[in-house]
């Protein structure tokens, strides 16, 4: 299977900047859930602390975004981009919402209004990531 470098770049990119917009879009409109966050000061950063490593963060999404488009590439191509992005996201959301989300959990002392809203926004945001990789790695 011959994988297309500029393919995965652009859907690594396409999916970094589907993931940010729609997760700006889901925390905005979920502002109970900025608020479920302050509730753990000792576990979540500040705001003002937040925003000096958002840089970091941001290229750390989109390395994975790159590696979420570069498994994806070596998918057989089985339906339409669309399609088997969207199985793709969904599967990296459950993956992301068991090994991520539920896990810190279990590990962390926050409370299930924290981990529900941000399970659900976190499982939006990397199906719509697969959607986007699908789409434009299959263009």
């Amino acid at each position: 299977m011959e994988i297309h470098i500029l393919r995965v770049f652009l859907a690594g990119l396409g999916a970094f900047v589907a993931y940010m917009a729609i997760g700006s879009i889901l925390f905005a409109g979920m502002g109970w859930l900025k608020d479920a966050f302050k509730k753990y000061p000792n576990v979540y950063r500040e705001e003002v602390e937040l925003m000096k490593l958002m840089p970091l963060g941001m290229l750390a999404m989109f390395v994975s975004m790159l590696v979420l488009a570069l498994l994806y590439a070596h998918l057989p191509p089985l339906a339409s981009g669309w399609v088997q992005g969207t199985c793709f996201g969904v599967l990296i959301a459950t993956f992301v919402l068991c090994g991520f989300v539920i896990h810190n959990h279990v590990n962390l002392r926050v409370g299930w209004k924290l981990t529900i809203g941000s399970g659900t926004a976190y499982f939006i945001e990397w199906t719509v990531a697969g959607m986007a990789i699908g789409l434009i790695y299959n263009w």
